[in-house]
């Protein structure tokens, strides 16, 4: 990579003032040990906490980016991006503790035109124990299945099927390229894996560091939204988008019948939240098929034509000769 690096730090705040006052010290410190040109971009998505304040006070110098309402975490991410000027973006989570050196090794990845991204280890904000890594693609039936995995022999250029949304380091004209997060899978969850797949469907490659190491406050960004039950309606909405988005015509027929067995399923024994995230798929469904035809557009543009199937061919064909132990997801 050209030694005149650059990278944009761009972290999302909701109600997080407690977490930037832990954290955003030892982000400035990975920062600054990078010896790489950088900004740091807070995007505060319409905070009712002291958040905005407490930037402006002790940390004029950062680009803040203000939301006048609460919008979700792919539209946040989406401002920073936006708002980015350097080479590399690195979206971070402010519930997220870089280790002093976290970016060491991974300027490697960008030496190759092809890398759209790398993310690091997390582990638990006390101890070693591994929170995620990289993941691989399984099929449970026409269902994606995202379990994770890592090399016992830690190597270099290990593929992930998607980028954390916590520590991403991501080639900025690739990301902006292609439109950063789609918005439709606000608030929360399955963004990632959809730009995941977006990037390896272009014909680029996500990687995993494991000597880049980072530390996750568990729940620290969600548990503040409304209860239990919301929060797996969005992520089992979520799921269902993506595999709308991602498939098509034989397998995304026997995909829905898949679905609606499991559905079934899960209403007999009272989880009757799952319902909403189906109703979800018809009541978007014109969301749906924008996101469709903008990934359709995209493909076009980049002159490919791969589909899941294939991402998933050259990902297990990158996994001959590591020792993988696989890990329950």
């Amino acid at each position: 990579m050209d030694d005149k690096r650059s990278i944009s730090i761009v972290i999302p705040n909701y109600n997080g003032k407690h977490l930037l006052e832990k954290y955003l010290p030892y982000t400035i410190e990975a920062a600054i040990n990078s010896s790489a040109d950088y900004e740091i971009i807070i995007v505060d998505d319409g905070s009712t906490d002291d958040s905005v304040s407490f930037i402006k006070q002790e940390y004029a110098h950062l680009v803040l980016v203000e939301s006048d309402a609460n919008k979700g975490f792919s539209h946040t991410c989406n401002a920073g991006i936006q708002a980015s000027k350097n080479d590399l973006i690195f979206l971070l989570n402010s519930d997220v503790k870089l280790l002093p050196h976290y970016f060491d090794a991974q300027w490697k990845y960008f030496e190759k035109a092809d890398t759209f991204g790398v993310m690091g280890r997390i582990i638990d904000m006390e101890g070693d124990g591994l929170q995620d890594t990289a993941r691989a693609l399984k099929f449970n039936g026409f269902k994606f299945k995202t379990d994770f995995f890592y090399s016992l022999t830690p190597s270099d250029h290990v593929p992930t099927l998607y980028l954390s949304g916590a520590n991403a380091l991501i080639d900025a004209k690739k990301l902006k390229g292609i439109g950063g997060f789609d918005e439709i899978f606000s608030p929360f969850y399955g963004e990632d894996l959809d730009l995941g797949f977006r990037a390896w469907r272009m014909g680029w490659k996500c990687y995993y560091e494991h000597h880049s190491i980072c530390r996750h406050q568990i729940s620290a960004t969600t548990k503040t939204y409304k209860t239990s039950s919301w929060v797996k309606t969005i992520y089992f909405r979520n799921r269902f988008y993506v595999h709308a988005i991602h498939l098509s015509g034989i397998p995304k027929l026997f995909w829905v019948f898949q679905i609606l067995a499991d559905i079934v399923s899960k209403i007999f024994t009272g989880q009757y939240w799952i319902f909403n995230s189906y109703k979800a798929l018809f009541t978007n469904s014109k969301a749906i098929r924008s996101s469709k035809e903008n990934l359709k557009a995209l493909m076009a543009a980049h002159h490919s034509k791969r589909s899941i199937k294939d991402v998933h061919a050259e990902f297990n064909s990158m996994l001959i000769g590591l020792n993988i132990k696989w890990l329950k997801d």
